[in-house]
Parts: structure tokens; sequence; C-alpha cells
């Protein structure tokens, strides 16, 4: 089952995953008056914490499943590394968005590549390298490049940067000898990102406009929407390769396609992530409906009209190093900001590289949004862009 038939507020919705996606998810569900069971682990899950019920279990516990099917009407994911055969067991039973085929092929970067090539979306030159006869026949053209794990790489975890073949046999060894994409490494210019939503059917199918991202060491930093000094042409096909990979798909929820930009304009399909996205925070202040609103929707089985972006945005990603010597940022000082929204995320312990929240800065233009936003990061003291 992988629609909803209209449910109502007042149904309960299930969600597989207790991180902050998933908080983000209960709290815009619980708006429009849904109640929302979280199936996770962590006994302190951000999520959990916010949800009406959390069921405190493995993803593949199969008495927890059980349970999730026998409350909720229908179940969605916040993350796609939770196990297909999960999302499998709940569809006997109860409508699922996403399939579970959906994130099964999100949560392996060569289903990926072969995803992209089948619906004429370019992407990185790559190989696939899973022994050892691949990984004596990688093609030269690949170097220097960057070898990334099929499976569980996200936020550059799972990468190594490779410039000759001895390189790639050591990285592949340290990697574990696992399957590996090896991708040519690209000159880039910028990165974007498009977020759509995808009823059932594929009737409505709903997006906007891209995002244009910035990552340090292979997290997301900075998000600015809409994207600065980018070509219609260029947005119009990045809007189309990520709707063409949806119906390919046959996805049904939010979805999320990450595109690289080269110096010549060329645009590359880079990954696809099966729900919300980081990059797509600022829809929450900027917009009339949010990527979460819609992740709502479309699990509900309800109307997707066209989003209107009322504001324009820059988002700061907050990560735990900025809780120096474990103590918090100093939030009086930036929520002195006119159109700051500081979202924090509920975690107890701040960690390097952690996502602990997000600060979302708007405007009436881009210019005073992104003056904001230096403003911000000055006196939280995160460095400029």
């Amino acid at each position: 089952m992988t629609a909803a038939p209209g449910l109502a507020p007042g149904a309960t919705l299930g969600v597989l995953g207790g991180g902050q996606l998933g908080r983000m998810f209960v709290h815009a569900a619980q708006r429009l008056g849904y109640r929302c069971i979280v199936l996770d682990p962590d006994p302190d899950s951000p999520a959990g914490r916010a949800a009406e019920r959390h069921l405190r279990a493995d993803y593949l516990d199969e008495q927890a499943l059980d349970a999730l099917a026998l409350e909720a009407d229908a179940v969605t994911t916040e993350f796609e590394n939770v196990p297909a055969r999960a999302l499998r067991r709940l569809a006997e039973r109860l409508p699922v968005a996403p399939t579970a085929g959906s994130v099964a092929t999100c949560q392996d970067r060569a289903l990926e590549k072969a995803l992209f090539q089948r619906c004429g979306v370019p992407c990185a030159p790559h190989a696939v390298i899973d022994d050892e006869a691949a990984l004596a026949t990688a093609p030269d053209a690949l170097l220097p490049g960057i070898l990334k794990t099929a499976q569980l790489g996200y936020d550059g975890k799972g990468q190594r940067s490779v410039g000759s073949r001895r390189q790639i046999a050591e990285a592949w060894r340290e990697l574990g000898a696992v399957r590996c994409v090896l991708e040519r490494r690209l000159d880039l210019a910028f990165e974007l990102s498009v977020v759509l939503a995808r009823g059932a059917g594929g009737d409505e199918l709903v997006s906007f406009s891209p995002f244009r991202n910035l990552h340090r060491d292979g997290i997301l930093a900075v998000t600015l929407w809409p994207a600065p000094r980018m070509e219609v042409a260029l947005a119009a096909a990045a809007d189309a390769a990520a709707r063409a990979i949806a119906q390919a798909l046959d996805h049904v929820g939010v979805l999320c396609v990450e595109f690289f930009v080269d110096h010549s304009g060329t645009l590359y399909a880079n990954e696809v992530a099966p729900r919300p996205h980081n990059s797509g925070h600022c829809t929450i202040d900027a917009s009339d409906a949010s990527q979460f609103d819609w992740q709502v929707r479309t699990l509900a089985g309800l109307p997707l009209p066209a989003p209107r972006m009322h504001s324009n945005a820059v988002m700061l990603n907050l990560l735990g190093d900025l809780w120096r010597d474990g103590v918090a940022p100093d939030w009086r000082s930036v929520l002195a900001l006119p159109g700051a929204h500081l979202h924090l995320y509920g975690k107890a312990q701040a960690r390097l590289g952690r996502k602990m929240g997000h600060l979302t800065l708007t405007a009436s233009s881009a210019t005073a949004a992104a003056a904001l936003a230096s403003e911000a990061a000055q006196r939280l003291g995160l460095p400029a862009w």
C-alpha cells in the first residue's frame, strides 16, 4: 500500500526515525491536528519526545513494527538508511510513503547512478568498485576522483579523495573493501538542490525553486534561497531532472535531488534523498508551505497546492562545534536581529559535526537576507562565505 485515502486530521501518522527531520515532521503534523507515533531506538530521540507516542525499539523489531502498524493509519520515514525490509513489512498492512523500493534505490550510490542514466540526467563519470577485478580495471580517466562507499555514507562520511591507482586500492581497503563508487572529481562552480513533493499516482507534483548550497567538510553549512545568480535555463533543467527522477522512482512523498554545477554551467546529479532535506529548511520560514507540510500532505493524501515564497532566506547550519567547552552560543545576540528564526533540535549532547539546529534569516530582498546572515555568522563565530 503506497497511499493513504485522504486521512483527515485526527488520524495517527507514524514515522520511522527519531532525529530532527522526524521532529519537524511531527510538529507539522500536529499543527494540522494529527497524532504522531515515532519508532526509534534512542530513548531520548528529538522526534520521540515531540510525538504523542514513542516506540523505543530497533527498526527491524517485528513486535514494534506490528505495534506501529496497529496504531498508525499511514507511515513515513525521516531518513533513507532505515531498512527497506521494515518498510516492506509495514506496507503489507497500511499505506507507506515513500515506498521501500524508492528508499532502497536512494540507499545505494550505484543504484542512484544507474537511475540517473535511465532518466537521461547527467552525473559524474564513475565506475562501481566491488571486487579486486573491478579495482584493477578502474579507468584512469576517473582520476583524480573520489571513492565513496555505495551505502551508509552521508555528510562526507565514507569518502576518500584519490589521485592515483595505488591510492584507489588503499582507499578501497581503508573503507573495508565494500562496494564503492569511484567518481571523477568535477571542477565545481557551485552546488544546488531541488526539493519536491509527489502525490500518489503522480497526478500532483510540486517543487520549490532551487536552493544554492555551501558545504564545509562534507556537511551543509549555508543555504541561500532563492539561489542567487541562477540562470532561468539552469533552474528549469534542475527542476525537470528532479521531476524525472521522482517519476522514475514512482516516489510518493518529499524528495530532494542534489546537483553539482561545473564552471562551464553543466548540471550533474549528485545524490537523492527520499525525504525532506537540510537545504529545504528555509521553507519553514520563507514559504507558505514547508517541505514538512508537504511530507504530511503526501502521506495523508491531502492536496498539494503550488508553494508561494514570501521572503528571501539564508539558512545557517548550527553544528555542535559552536558549543565551545560545552557552553551554548549567545542566542540573545542573534535573536536580536530582525528576521532571525532559531530552530534547535532538542539534542542534549553537542558533539563536533553534530547538527544541533539551524538559523534562518529572512528579509524582503536577497541582499538584505545575506547581510543579516553575515552579521549572524559573525556573532556566532562562524566563518564567512
